[in-house]
C-alpha cells in the first residue's frame, strides 16, 4: 500500500504542478496582443497644439491617437467618479465589489457593477461583450494581469483613449475637440467632470436625451470634488454655473491638403502607423491665410480661374507657418480639382528662376547688377525669345532686366552662363523636379521650360534670403552662415539641415535681393501702384506660356511667401499673369505678417571695391566716367567696358577723322559711349540723351581704315557658329530660313550675298527669306558706304 500511496502523492503533485503552470501561463498570456486593435484617426495639430484637421478612422469613429499625458483635472474627476481607490488596488477592488453586491441584492437587480478602471479597460479592449458573472470574472482575472504589465498612468491612458463619449466619438481628445473645441489640457473643471461621467451614459450628450440627467451627474461629481477639497469654493461655484455644450462641433478643416499629403508621405515611407502630425503651422496665421485664399478664390472663380496655393516660411527656422494647398471649393463638390495639393504639384516655372541665374552669374564673376545686357531681337537655333510686352530696349542694366522680368536679356545671360551649369545650381538649391538633360531643357529653361513645385521654389527663395542674413545681426548663427542649404520643415521633429552647400556668398544673395526691390513692371504700372507697403519686400512674379500658371514669390529678412494661381487641369486664361492675380495675394499675406523695419544689411566686410563705368556698369577703362562699386570679395569679374571709345573729330565739322586723312594737331579727341548697332537702334528710343557716333568725314571714308568693330551693320540671325535646321511647311515641303539684320542708319540700304551670289537689297526692314541646301554657307552684307559684315553658318540635313 505504501508504494501505491507514494505513487498517488507523486502523481497528485505533478498534476498540481501542471495545473499551477497552466494557470501561470494562462495568466501571463491572458491579455490580447496588442491590447487595442481599433483603427485611429489621423490628426493634424498646429505648433501651439491646436487641431487643424482630422480624418475619421476606418471604422467610422472619431478615435484620436492615444495621448502621451492625461490632464490632471480629468484624472482627478475620473478617479472620484469611477474608482476612488484606483491608485491603491491591484486591478480589482474587493470593497467596491462587496458594495455593489450589497446594493444589487437590496434592489433585486443590477444597479452597480463594482468595476474598476482597469476592469473597464479590459472590457473596452474586448469590445464590450455581454455582461454576465462569467464575463465579470474574466475581466477581473485580466485586470490583475493588466496591473502587473502596465503602470497606473498607462492604464489611465488606455481608458481615456478608448472610452465612448457619445455617438461616434471615442476617446478623451476627440471628445474634447468635438464638444468644447479645444485640447484636453485646456478643459475647465466643469468640462473635465462632464467628460468623466459621460462614458458611464454616453447617450446623454445628445440634445433631447435627458441632458438634465447628465448635468445632475456632473454637478454631483463637482460637489464631491469640492467636498474632497480638490476644488476651491470659487472654482466649484463657477463650475456648476457652466452650461453643457449645445451640440458637437464640426472638427476643423484648416489644412486638409497638408493632412492628405502627410498621410501619403507616411505611407510612401512605410510609416503609415504615424497618425498624429505635430506641425510647425501657426494657427492664427493659418486662419488668416485661409480667409485670404477664400476671398481670392471667389474673385478668381468669376474669371474662370479656380485654383491657388499659398505657403509661408520662417527664414530663420525654416518652419512652414502657413500652408494652403488649394482654394476652398465654392460648392460641396470639387469640380475643379480643389482636392489636389498644388503646393506639391510641378508646374511651369515662368520667370521665377531668373533671380537664381542672376545670383549665380554674380557669384561666378560673370555679371554685375549695374552692367548693361543686350535687349535686342535675337534668334538662337530653333528659338527666338520675346519680351512679355513685345518691346526691345536695346540694352538695360542687369538689375533692371531682372526687376522688369525681361525675357531676352535673361536668355542672353543663360546662353553666356551655360544651361548645364545653371541646371546644377538649381538642383543644388533644392529644385527636385529637374530630371531631363540640359540640352533637352535648352535656353527656354529660364522662361518656364522646366516645371517646379511651389514647395521647392519658396524654399529656394527662403534660402536666398537666409544666405543674405549674414551681417543682419551680429549674433545670427544660422546654418546658412556656414554655407548650409536648408529645406523647409513642416513637422516639428524634422530638421532643416541638408548635406548640400549653399554655393552663393552672402554678398551675391544680398545684391540679388536688392535688385528684386526694384518697382518697375513692364505693361503693369497700374497694378504695381496697388502694392504699396511700408515694409521692404524683395519679390518676383512669373507667368508661364499660354497664361497657365501665375506665380508670385517674395521675401523679407523674417518671412518668405510663395503664391501660385491657375487651373489644376492646366487651362490658360487671358490676362492671368503673376502681377495681376498672384501678386495681390502675396502682398495681402505679407500685410498679415508681423514685419519690422529691418532689411538685409549690406555685407560690406565680404565685399571689395572696384571702379565701374557709370554708363554701362562694366569695369572702367580710361575712356569713361567711373564710380566706385562694391562687389563680392570672391568675384573675379574682369570684363572691361567695350562701349567707351576714344574717337577723333574734325574741330570744324565735328565729323570723324583719322590719321590717314587729318593731322593729329587738327583733331579734337573725345570719349564716346557707343553700343553695337542693333542695341543702339532700340536703346536711343528710350534714352533721348544717347548720341549716335558721328559720321566719317567724306575724305576719310576708306573701307580699309574703318575698324570692323565700327561697322554700323549688325546681324541678328544667323549668329556666329549657328547651326540651322530647315523648317518644314504644313505641306511637308522644306520652308525658307529668315535672316535678319539691322543698320545704325534707318535709311541705309543693305546688299545681301550668299556664298558670293547676290540675293537682293533691303532698306529700313532688313530681312531675307532664303531656301538653303544642307552644308556650310557664308552670308555677306554690305551697305552703300562699303561697310560690311560676314557670317559663316551650317545647315543641317533632316
Amino acid at each position: 500500500m505504501k508504494p501505491f500511496k507514494s505513487l498517488t502523492k507523486s502523481k497528485g503533485r505533478s498534476l498540481l504542478f501542471i495545473f499551477v503552470l497552466m494557470g501561470i501561463t494562462a495568466f501571463y498570456f491572458c491579455l490580447p496582443e496588442p491590447l487595442f486593435k481599433s483603427p485611429v484617426s489621423s490628426i493634424l495639430l498646429s505648433k501651439e497644439g491646436k487641431l487643424l484637421g482630422a480624418h475619421i478612422s476606418k471604422d467610422g469613429q472619431w478615435r484620436f491617437p492615444p495621448l502621451q499625458q492625461i490632464p490632471d483635472k480629468f484624472k482627478t474627476s475620473l478617479v472620484a467618479f469611477e474608482d476612488k481607490r484606483f491608485y491603491k488596488h491591484f486591478g480589482v477592488d474587493p470593497l467596491a465589489i462587496a458594495r455593489a453586491l450589497n446594493l444589487n441584492l437590496k434592489a433585486g437587480r443590477i444597479v452597480s457593477g463594482g468595476s474598476t478602471i482597469s476592469m473597464q479597460v479590459i472590457r473596452l479592449a474586448s469590445q464590450n461583450p455581454e455582461r454576465s458573472l462569467t464575463e465579470k470574472a474574466i475581466e477581473a482575472f485580466r485586470a490583475l494581469r493588466l496591473e502587473t504589465r502596465y503602470s497606473k498612468d498607462q492604464i489611465m491612458n488606455y481608458y481615456a483613449s478608448h472610452a465612448p463619449f457619445g455617438g461616434n466619438v471615442v476617446g478623451l481628445e476627440a471628445a474634447s475637440w468635438r464638444y468644447f473645441g479645444r485640447n484636453p489640457q485646456q478643459l475647465s473643471w466643469a468640462e473635465s467632470a462632464m467628460l468623466a461621467v459621460l462614458p458611464n451614459s454616453p447617450a446623454l450628450i445628445h440634445p433631447g436625451r435627458k441632458r438634465d440627467t447628465l448635468k445632475a451627474k456632473r454637478d454631483r461629481l463637482l460637489l464631491k470634488l469640492f467636498q474632497q477639497e480638490k476644488l476651491s469654493k470659487l472654482d466649484y461655484q463657477l463650475a456648476i454655473a457652466e452650461p453643457l455644450p449645445e451640440k458637437p462641433n464640426l472638427l476643423p478643416r484648416m489644412a486638409p491638403h497638408l493632412l492628405d499629403t502627410l498621410i501619403a508621405k507616411a505611407k510612401a515611407n512605410s510609416t503609415e502607423n504615424q497618425k498624429r502630425f505635430n506641425t510647425t503651422i501657426d494657427f492664427v496665421l493659418q486662419s488668416q491665410v485661409n480667409q485670404i485664399a477664400k476671398h481670392y478664390g471667389q474673385l478668381n472663380a468669376l474669371k474662370d480661374i479656380h485654383n491657388l496655393a499659398i505657403v509661408v516660411i520662417d527664414n530663420d527656422s525654416f518652419e512652414v507657418k502657413a500652408y494652403v494647398g488649394n482654394a476652398p471649393p465654392l460648392k460641396e463638390k470639387t469640380e475643379h480639382g480643389q482636392a489636389i495639393d498644388l503646393i506639391q504639384r510641378p508646374r511651369s516655372t515662368g520667370s521665377t528662376l531668373k533671380p537664381f541665374l542672376f545670383a549665380s552669374m554674380i557669384e561666378q564673376g560673370e555679371l554685375l547688377p549695374e552692367m548693361l545686357v543686350a535687349d535686342a531681337p535675337i534668334r538662337y537655333t530653333g528659338y527666338r525669345p520675346k519680351n512679355f510686352d513685345r518691346k526691345y530696349r536695346g540694352a538695360v542694366r542687369a538689375k533692371q532686366a531682372l526687376a522688369s522680368s525681361l525675357n531676352i536679356p535673361a536668355v542672353n545671360m543663360l546662353s553666356y552662363h551655360g544651361v548645364e551649369r545653371f541646371l546644377a545650381t538649381l538642383k543644388n538649391m533644392g529644385m527636385s523636379t529637374l530630371h531631363r538633360r540640359s540640352r533637352e531643357y535648352g535656353l527656354p529653361l529660364i522662361l518656364g521650360g522646366a516645371e517646379g513645385t511651389l514647395w521647392d521654389l519658396t524654399g529656394m527663395y527662403a534660402n536666398l534670403a537666409n544666405r543674405a542674413q549674414q551681417g543682419l545681426d551680429s549674433d545670427h548663427d544660422s546654418d546658412a552662415q556656414q554655407g548650409q542649404m536648408l529645406k523647409p520643415i513642416i513637422l516639428q521633429e524634422q530638421k532643416a539641415q541638408t548635406s548640400k552647400q549653399n554655393q552663393l556668398s552672402p554678398a551675391s544673395a544680398w545684391m540679388t535681393l536688392q535688385a528684386l526691390l526694384e518697382v518697375g513692371r513692364p505693361g503693369s504700372e497700374a497694378y504695381w501702384k496697388r502694392f504699396n507697403s511700408t515694409h521692404k519686400i524683395a519679390w518676383k512674379t512669373g507667368t508661364s506660356f499660354g497664361h497657365r500658371d501665375a506665380w508670385a514669390l517674395g521675401t523679407t529678412p523674417k518671412y518668405t511667401v510663395g503664391v501660385w494661381v491657375g487651373n489644376a487641369a492646366g487651362e490658360g486664361r487671358q490676362g492671368m499673369t503673376g502681377v495681376k492675380v498672384a501678386a495681390p495675394i502675396l502682398f495681402d499675406v505679407f500685410n498679415r505678417l508681423s514685419l519690422d523695419s529691418k532689411w538685409f544689411r549690406k555685407p560690406i566686410e565680404q565685399m571689395k571695391l572696384v571702379s565701374i563705368c557709370k554708363d554701362d556698369g562694366f569695369l572702367a577703362n580710361q575712356n569713361c566716367e567711373a564710380k566706385d562699386y562694391y562687389i563680392p570679395a570672391s568675384s573675379h569679374f574682369d570684363r572691361v567696358s567695350p562701349n567707351h571709345q576714344r574717337i577723333h573729330l574734325d574741330k570744324l565739322t565735328q565729323l570723324r577723322v583719322h590719321s590717314g586723312c587729318e593731322s593729329v594737331a587738327a583733331m579734337e579727341h573725345k570719349d564716346w559711349f557707343v553700343l553695337p548697332p542693333d542695341e543702339a537702334y532700340y536703346y536711343q528710343q528710350f534714352h533721348a540723351n544717347y548720341k549716335v557716333m558721328p559720321e566719317w568725314r567724306e575724305d576719310c571714308q576708306k573701307v580699309e581704315t574703318v575698324a570692323s568693330k565700327d561697322s554700323p551693320i549688325s546681324l541678328i540671325y544667323p549668329r556666329r557658329n549657328t547651326q540651322i535646321y530647315i523648317p518644314k511647311e504644313l505641306t511637308g515641303e522644306k520652308g525658307k530660313t529668315v535672316f535678319q539684320a539691322i543698320h545704325g542708319n534707318p535709311e541705309a540700304q543693305l546688299f545681301w550675298h550668299l556664298n558670293d551670289d547676290f540675293l537682293g537689297t533691303t532698306q529700313t526692314y532688313h530681312e531675307q527669306a532664303i531656301w538653303l541646301a544642307a552644308g556650310k554657307h557664308r552670308l555677306t552684307l554690305v551697305d552703300e558706304k562699303g561697310n560690311r559684315v560676314e557670317q559663316s553658318f551650317q545647315v543641317l540635313s533632316q
